[in-house]
């Protein structure tokens, strides 16, 4: 069983919840870092001959389309991260479809090819947003990785589906990764806790999930493996949590891709359909097989 590394592809400034965090409407006139560090996020892929799922901003795809048609032109997975960085509760159904729908459509617009996957800004997807897997089939995604299966500033869902599993709906759900340690449930495989925990606990977590059958679901975003990027002002908190370690992500990065077998969220599916029934219900049609384009035009 493969894990699967993902990446969401955002800028410096797109922290969430923090006073200084700029509006949408002066995104525009900031300095950008994400084409450096997402360049250099696909070169090391490259040296190790890996793909990943990348989860764009749709307001970074749209901005920077260049870096979209590189990762599908790698052979990388192109999934959505939503168009403009909002938490999922702050929004309603139908401003959350739009959304949704707006950075979808822009994905597929660059690739020419149905976008399959979604990610929420902060796994804000919560027990208060119970529309929220209606909506994404509406909008015509197959699969999610929001759900973050323990508490967290963001939210979080009470729920011990950690596994990757077909819901209700007909929708995947690929659970951000938790291990549970002494009674308590810990995430050590992205963002702020794979940059504080020591390399070799997050080697032990992994192999302890992957005992239960379960793959890893790591995750990072570019700013995180640039040590110099621009920061926000921010609480002391905040700032801990935020800019922790960063010298270290790429050296962990790199051993994460020496010493596990990784893919992306769509080659899971097909390699492990069985866990989902015959995909007839998945996201109300198949999904299209991977490597075979279609026009924009064809595009749902």
């Amino acid at each position: 069983m493969k894990n699967v590394l993902s990446v969401d592809v955002e800028d410096w400034y797109h922290i969430l919840e923090v006073a200084s965090a700029p509006d949408i409407s002066e995104w525009n006139s900031l300095p950008s870092c994400v084409e450096r560090n997402f360049g250099r996020l696909l070169d090391l892929f490259s040296e190790n001959n890996v793909h990943v799922t990348c989860l764009f901003l749709g307001y970074i795809a749209q901005r920077f389309p260049q870096l979209v048609k590189e990762a599908f032109n790698r052979g990388h997975e192109v999934a959505s991260h939503g168009f403009a960085h909002r938490l999922v509760y702050t929004m309603t159904p139908q401003t959350f479809l739009e959304d949704t729908r707006k950075s979808k459509d822009i994905l597929e617009n660059i690739i020419g090819k149905p976008v399959l996957g979604y990610r929420a800004p902060g796994f804000s997807v919560t027990q208060d947003t119970p529309w929220f897997f209606e909506k994404l089939l509406e909008a015509g995604h197959c699969y999610d990785s929001s759900v973050f299966p323990a508490p967290r500033q963001h939210g979080g869902m009470n729920t011990n589906r950690y596994e990757p599993h077909l819901t209700a709906d007909g929708l995947i759900e690929f659970p951000i990764t938790v291990a549970s340690v002494l009674a308590k449930r810990w995430c050590f495989f992205g963002g702020g806790y794979l940059r504080l925990f020591p390399y070799p606990v997050i080697r032990q977590m992994s192999r302890q999930v992957m005992k239960e059958n379960r793959p890893v679901i790591f995750y990072l975003h570019p700013r995180e493996i640039d040590p110099d990027h621009p920061r926000l002002t921010l609480t002391r908190k905040r700032a801990f949590k935020s800019y922790v370690n960063l010298k270290t992500t790429e050296p962990k990065l790199r051993r994460i891709l020496s010493d596990f077998e990784i893919g992306t969220f769509a080659e899971f599916i097909s390699e492990n359909s069985s866990l989902f029934g015959d995909g007839k219900t998945l996201g109300r049609k198949p999904p299209v097989p991977e490597g075979k384009p279609v026009a924009a035009s064809e595009v749902a």
